[in-house]
This record gives structure tokens, C-alpha cells and sequence, in this order.
């Protein structure tokens, strides 16, 4: 019995000995004292080819714009730098610009001041009101800024557009000098002539701004178009397919879309029509996708014959009476179909 269990006790010691993971030994050669070599953190280096800043009478300015105007919200910095100045620390630029910016300059609103420019001047620089920029009438080569492009002037008001409010925070108002409309006898809005030179200035001022913040056409509009039910300027007269024609600036629709739309009704059918109320409804709802904010209701009230009369002055300056005639209805179709929201 013996020897059975001798051998048994024999194979598990071997068995155990064979498992078992053989151990380092430490090497001879360990250095002592050794100092712990501590990571030095690194600064990010600046992005390269970026255009640099350049500084004037201690004033940053960054007049280099590279956004993708594919994506219109991606834009950078473009003119001064308004930096803080922080109690004992130094703000540098080595990184500047980061590429997710916008600008706050999404709309150009014109205006009439329906002053003189003595007055227009006093009005705009000494009361509550305010343009980023007044064109005056005098036949000069002058262009008068009242409020810095990066601040709010105080010109919109209660407006809206598209999916916008209260666009003062995102646009630049231009104001220009003219009298404004009278009443006649009838009760028909009387409103005067821009000069020429006016619109020359007008133009290459809105062609700048709008090539700098890459303002779409559907964002060059009248104060009309963004407060319709309260506001008439610049009126019918304020020449938009001129603008348009002189300067690619605005909005305008391609005439023959808008035969191709007017082909389609003749004027009995759309004078039988123009009453229903689906019919209503839908010009009511093309108007509002164009941008006016107007509620589709079906029923002809007092804010949808001053949002067709203000659509009118913008886009069929020759009849302005608020009604929806066949003529209108094809512009506006032309229009949506040209400017579709994005």
C-alpha cells in the first residue's frame, strides 16, 4: 500500500512543480537615484496659411472673409476686433478666427425718411431712432454712417420675416432722404420720385454690404415688406428691378415665368374666383411662404390688403390698391417658385 501512495504523491508534486510560471530575477544593472522626468505640456501651434491680423494705432482689424457661402451661416470675422482687457493678463490672437462664427448682418433694410436732411440728420443722430447709414439727396459723392455695422441701430421695429423677428438685432437700415407720400383728394397714397443719384449711391452701398455678408436676395427688403400692416417706405417708387438689373441686389421675378403663370386663368375665371375663400386662403399662404407674416385665414381683413398693397410697392409698383388681381397672383407665384425657402 505503501507504494501505490508514493507514486501518487510523487505525480501531483511534479505535476505542480511543471504549473508554475518561473520568476524574474532582477537585473544587476537597476539604476538608483534616477530623476522622475515630468511631461512638459504642450501649446497648440496655430493653424497654418492663416491671413494675419494686422494692426493699426493699436486697433486689431481681420479684413480677410473666407466663409463657404454654400453654407451661409459659416462665416469669419471680417473688419476691427473688439478684444477684452482683462486686469494683469494678455489676450493674444494666435488662434483667431474660429471657423464656427456667423455674422450678426443677415438683412438689409432701406427706408425713406420722409424728413429733409437737415432734419432726417437731427432725427437719426439725436432721438430714439437710428440707421447704420443715411443717403442723403444731394448730388455729392457722400454716404453719411450714423451707427457702427457690428452695433443695432434702432430703424426695423416690430417686424418679422420668414422665420426672423425683431430684426433690428440682424440687420443694417439704410435711410434715405425723400419726403414721403400725401394723401390725395381720393384717398390715394401720392408718393415722389427718388433722384437718380440717390439710387446710384443706394446701390453700390447695398452691393458692398451685401457681397462683404453674404446677404441672400431674399434678405435685401423695404421696411414695408417687414412690418407691412404699419410701414409703406420706401414706397413705389424706390426702383427694385432697377437695383436689380444695375446691381444683381434684390429680389425680382423672371417675366416669363410670370407670363406662363398669368397664362394660365383668364380674366373671368379669376375674377370668379378672387372671392372664394380657398382662393384667399391659398395667396395668403404663398405671401406668407415668400416671407410677409400673414396668417392664413380665408377672409380678405385689414392686415392681408396691407400685406398685398406693401407687396405691391415692392413687386407691382404700378398698381398698389391691396387687391389681389390676376397680375399680382402670377408675380408671386413667379417669386416663389424663384426664391424658394431654404
Amino acid at each position: 500500500m505503501r507504494k501505490p501512495l508514493y507514486v501518487i504523491g510523487l505525480a501531483i508534486l511534479i505535476n505542480s512543480c511543471a504549473s508554475t510560471k518561473p520568476v524574474k530575477q532582477s537585473s544587476t544593472n537597476t539604476k538608483t537615484n534616477q530623476p522622475t522626468k515630468t511631461a512638459t505640456p504642450k501649446t497648440p501651434q496655430p493653424a497654418a496659411a492663416k491671413p494675419t491680423i494686422k494692426s493699426e494705432s493699436g486697433y486689431d482689424f481681420y479684413k480677410v472673409n473666407i466663409a463657404d457661402a454654400s453654407k451661409n451661416d459659416n462665416t469669419i470675422s471680417y473688419g476691427s476686433i473688439v478684444s477684452a482687457n482683462p486686469n494683469g493678463y494678455k489676450v493674444v490672437k494666435s488662434f483667431f478666427p474660429a471657423v464656427a462664427q456667423n455674422f450678426r448682418q443677415k438683412y438689409i433694410i432701406l427706408h425713406y425718411t420722409a424728413l429733409d436732411d437737415d432734419k432726417s440728420v437731427t432725427v437719426l443722430t439725436q432721438q430714439s431712432v437710428s440707421s447704420h447709414y443715411l443717403v442723403n439727396s444731394h448730388s455729392d459723392r457722400e454716404i453719411y454712417q450714423l451707427v457702427d455695422e457690428n452695433k443695432r441701430s434702432y430703424h426695423a421695429g416690430v417686424s418679422s420675416w420668414r422665420n426672423d423677428t425683431s430684426l433690428n438685432d440682424t440687420s443694417i437700415g439704410i435711410e434715405i432722404v425723400n419726403a414721403g407720400y400725401k394723401v390725395d383728394s381720393s384717398g390715394i397714397k401720392i408718393f415722389p420720385e427718388f433722384d437718380n443719384h440717390q439710387i446710384k449711391k443706394v446701390g453700390a452701398l447695398v452691393k458692398d454690404i451685401a457681397d462683404r455678408y453674404m446677404i441672400p436676395p431674399t434678405n435685401i427688403l423695404a421696411h414695408s415688406d417687414i412690418a407691412p400692416t404699419r410701414k409703406q417706405d420706401p414706397g413705389p417708387k424706390f426702383p427694385w428691378k432697377q437695383l436689380y438689373e444695375d446691381y444683381q441686389i434684390g429680389m425680382w421675378y423672371d417675366a416669363p415665368v410670370k407670363d406662363g403663370f398669368l397664362s394660365q386663368t383668364t380674366p373671368e375665371n379669376f375674377a370668379m374666383q378672387s372671392g372664394n375663400s380657398e382662393f384667399i386662403y391659398s395667396y395668403q399662404l404663398a405671401l406668407k411662404k415668400l416671407g410677409y407674416g400673414l396668417e392664413a385665414s380665408g377672409r380678405v381683413d385689414d392686415a392681408t390688403k396691407k400685406t398685398i398693397e406693401a407687396f405691391q410697392y415692392h413687386f407691382r409698383p404700378e398698381n398698389y390698391d391691396g387687391v389681389m388681381d390676376a397680375e399680382s397672383w402670377a408675380i408671386l407665384q413667379a417669386l416663389n417658385q424663384k426664391y424658394a425657402a431654404k
